[in-house]
């Protein structure tokens, strides 16, 4: 990963920037950068990582995330293998500095003010809240001037009443990532990604990136604040959750398709991370979608 300073740096001339984000699938790469971001996938599906935190994600995300909180959108497999298939999403980029220090210590704005500390970890938003700030982030797509300022506000003022949200990463979660260090992490990220179905081994991926086993576990837990088999874990109950929405296997199917060697591990690991069992998430899940 580079640290992508160019990718949303804000011009001088202006408070904000928003894009309206299409392309065959979204960008690839694990980074962070110094403004906060408001993203909502409009259209695609794939797996998010945000801070600690790794999930599957599909139409309908929207998350706040904080300065310098690494993440990264990656598109399911099948955007970068097949061509006619487009993704689809609308950021918001802004400083720290948007509305200056001295603004935020006012009574008027302590609830903006803990939007953005509780964006430090990332916060997703769903329900009525999801569906007024997509509304708001289409109609500043078209305006200008100091419309689009007033937009902005509107836009943090429903998000900082809203009830409808999680956090994102764990409390505990730090981000120790450097500039110098990062493009370490992208390796590993890349080679789990293509290899979790198999057996990876903390020995193998630290002679990838040239470490030791023993060093590679300190610098990994360091910076993801997880184990790297906690993370390969994570990573194939992710996929398992996208398998299990979609319906076409069983669950014995789905724990040998993720990686796992036996069934009873498969869904004691599922039911420590989403807290039910592959079946209850699945009939859950069905509920939301039908509701």
């Amino acid at each position: 990963m580079k640290f992508p300073i160019q990718k949303s740096a804000i011009p001088e001339a202006y408070t904000f920037e928003i894009h309206d984000l299409k392309a065959p699938f979204f960008d690839p790469n694990w980074h962070f950068h110094p403004e906060y971001q408001l993203f909502v996938v409009m259209e695609g599906g794939g797996t998010r990582f945000i801070g600690d935190s790794i999930k599957h994600f599909q139409e309908g995300d929207m998350v706040f995330t904080g300065p310098n909180l690494p993440h990264l959108w990656r598109s399911d497999d099948v955007y970068f293998q097949h061509k006619g298939l487009e993704t689809h999403g609308i950021v918001i980029y802004f400083s720290e500095q948007f509305m200056g220090k001295e603004f935020l210590k006012k009574e008027e704005m302590g609830k903006i003010k803990q939007l953005f500390e509780a964006a430090e970890r990332g916060v997703e938003f769903f329900g009525g809240t999801h569906k007024a700030v997509t509304q708001l982030m289409k109609d500043c797509l078209n305006q200008r001037g100091f419309d689009r300022v007033i937009a902005l506000m509107k836009i943090l003022h429903l998000l900082s009443i809203s009830k409808e949200f999680n956090y994102i990463s764990s409390l505990g979660y730090l981000n120790t990532h450097s500039e110098s260090d990062s493009g370490r992490m992208q390796k590993v990220y890349d080679y789990v990604m293509k290899r979790f179905k198999e057996k990876i081994s903390l020995d193998e991926v630290a002679a990838f990136i040239n470490m030791s086993p023993s060093s590679f576990s300190r610098y990994f837990k360091s910076r993801a604040n997880k184990t790297f088999s906690d993370f390969v874990i994570e990573i194939r109950i992710g996929y398992a959750c996208k398998l299990l929405l979609a319906g076409n296997l069983s669950v014995t199917q789905i724990a040998y398709e993720c990686g796992f060697r036996t069934l009873s591990n498969f869904n004691r690991k599922f039911k420590e991370i989403n807290n039910s069992s592959p079946l209850t998430y699945k009939k859950e899940f069905s509920k939301v979608i039908s509701g």
